[in-house]
């Protein structure tokens, strides 16, 4: 099991690295928005398939051309690396929408 980052390493790594999520002390969180719902699901199907390579899964909505998305790890009780490295990945895909 990975071990679970203290809050202030978390708000750290947010500033430097991943600066349109934010932290509410439980998940890493970040909402998008698309033109259409069509975009909006393509974005979620890109991101479940990057999910299920690294067997991390997000907690996320969509409502038509919107998705919220929260991450944390909960065999860990908190955020650790593998939730950076899957919002990585999401910010990533999320240029192709720009």
């Amino acid at each position: 099991m990975m071990k679970a980052l203290s809050n202030i390493e978390v708000k750290e790594f947010l500033s430097n690295n991943l600066k349109n999520w934010s932290f509410d002390g439980n998940y890493i969180k970040r909402d998008f928005k698309f033109k259409t719902f069509v975009e909006a699901f393509s974005f979620m199907t890109a991101i479940a398939i990057e999910a299920e390579k690294i067997d991390h899964h997000p907690d996320w909505s969509n409502v038509y051309n919107s998705v919220r998305i929260n991450l944390n790890t909960h065999d860990s009780k908190g955020i650790t690396k593998l939730d950076f490295d899957l919002a990585d990945v999401i910010d990533k895909a999320f240029e192709n929408y720009k």
